[in-house]
């Protein structure tokens, strides 16, 4: 009997995914636990694995369509095995792996570790319990956050999911043509916050759901397909900013003792199968400065400042096709093996597609270190909810005055993006300055 590959669940919220690419075509031999396609969401783009050996049949969902959680996407089984036309019956068991889910809470709002000085509560949940209040179908805590942020009454929306369900497309795209119509107005509509209009260009079409036919070409004067993941970057990029009033304070940092620290202990880490790199050195220093100073690793709302008991830190990654930013949970509990054993690894797997969305979540502050393309310093965009983003510059050697006495160090520029809501010029110098304390006194 043909087995079912099916678009598997991938974390809390996540109800669809796209079809990025398949790597197995219809006809093909599949080993089990070979990946035989990519699977992209909001959060993250992942390699299903195939949970049983054999052909692939047929393939139900071609590349670029998004489907619900639980569809039909293709059979497994013997050569010349029959399958059924619609995909709906035949084949009892999975070919994708399906984990499982974990209990939800009954809020909308996403989860978040437990304050210290504040109720349980995160920012906006007022906005998000009435817009379910207003709404009595099912929806997502990303659509309900979105209705929240926008003040939209959900029963207006066209649901295209299941059952009619309203997904993050359906509600973006009805917020692009309010807005829309709203610009086309003579006088324009009060606006109390003054948000941007949108965050999708007007001067661009919104795509098929099929990618363009120079979706990865960049040929100059074409159209280039927008994927999920550079939609919800560029989503996620204007909101930050229209949220949070940023300011970025910059220092200059002497990583000579990192520097010696790091080439004494090279070889012992990768006795242990590590590669000790600066940016384990980075994350150890952040945690003991937050630690310092627990103002910085919070976040804003209505009700008073939300101090987080843990230390989850974001490690923005580069791909080939936007930004994704894994997490290291509990980063405070680790030494600096445990910190670099994390960082080789959550990098590793995020560039070759390996991560669950639930390891891009939770994250209370985070690291870009851009130095590693060769920028010497930037001005990061803050990573909502959290406070503030901490950009690493190129670590170079440079002349550097010493006791009135020349010398040369390996320097970089440190940037702090911060919330001002939270933090004042003084107490995010103060964090910033309990980090250059750990780094240039590293033993």
């Amino acid at each position: 009997m043909a087995t079912k590959v099916m678009m598997p669940e991938m974390g809390e919220g996540v109800i669809e995914g796209t079809i990025s690419r398949w790597l197995k075509q219809e006809g093909e031999k599949v080993e089990q636990f070979e990946p035989i396609l990519e699977i992209e969401t909001d959060k993250v783009t992942t390699e299903a694995t195939a949970e049983v050996g054999g052909v692939l049949l047929k393939i139900l969902v071609p590349e670029g369509k998004t489907v619900p959680v639980g569809t039909v996407l293709a059979y497994i089984g013997e050569p010349g095995e029959a399958v059924p036309e619609d995909g709906e019956e035949g084949g009892g068991e999975t070919a994708v792996p399906q984990p499982a889910p974990e209990p939800s809470p009954a809020p909308a709002s996403q989860p978040t570790p437990t304050p210290v000085a504040v109720a349980q509560k995160v920012p906006g949940s007022d906005g998000i319990s009435q817009v379910k209040r207003q709404y009595t179908g099912r929806i997502s805590p990303v659509v309900a956050r979105i209705a929240a942020e926008h003040n939209v009454d959900l029963n207006l929306v066209p649901g295209t999911g299941r059952d009619g369900r309203i997904t993050k497309k359906d509600i973006l795209a009805y917020i692009e043509q309010r807005d829309a119509q709203r610009q086309a107005m003579p006088t324009p509509p009060p606006a109390p916050t003054a948000p941007a209009p949108t965050p999708t260009a007007p001067t661009f079409p919104t795509p098929a759901p099929t990618p363009a036919p120079v979706a990865t070409s960049g040929i100059p004067g074409e159209i280039m397909a927008l994927t999920s993941m550079r939609r919800a970057i560029a989503e996620h990029m204007v909101r930050s900013k229209h949220t949070s009033p940023h300011v970025t304070t910059v220092f200059e940092v002497d990583f000579s003792a990192v520097a010696a620290h790091r080439q004494a202990h090279k070889a012992q880490f990768a006795r242990d199968g590590v590669n000790l790199t600066f940016t384990a050195y980075i994350v150890a220093a952040t945690v003991q400065a937050l630690k310092a100073h627990p103002m910085v690793n919070s976040s804003w709302s209505d009700e008073g400042i939300i101090l987080k008991r843990e230390i989850n830190i974001g490690m923005a990654t580069a791909l080939e096709d936007g930004l994704i930013v894994p997490v290291i949970k509990n980063a405070d509990t680790l030494n600096l093996l445990g910190i670099a054993r994390a960082v080789n690894d959550l990098a590793h797997r995020a560039r070759n597609k390996q991560l669950r969305p639930d390891e891009v979540q939770g994250g209370t502050f985070s690291i870009t270190n851009h130095g590693v393309s060769g920028s010497l310093f930037a001005t990061p965009i803050i990573n909502q909810p959290q406070c503030g983003i901490l950009g690493i510059g190129k670590i170079e050697k440079r002349v550097k005055v010493i006791n009135d006495a020349i010398a040369i160090r390996p320097l970089a520029y440190v940037s702090f993006t911060f919330d001002h809501r939270i933090l004042d010029g003084a107490s995010a110098d103060a964090f910033v300055n309990s980090f250059k304390d750990v780094i240039e006194n590293w033993h």
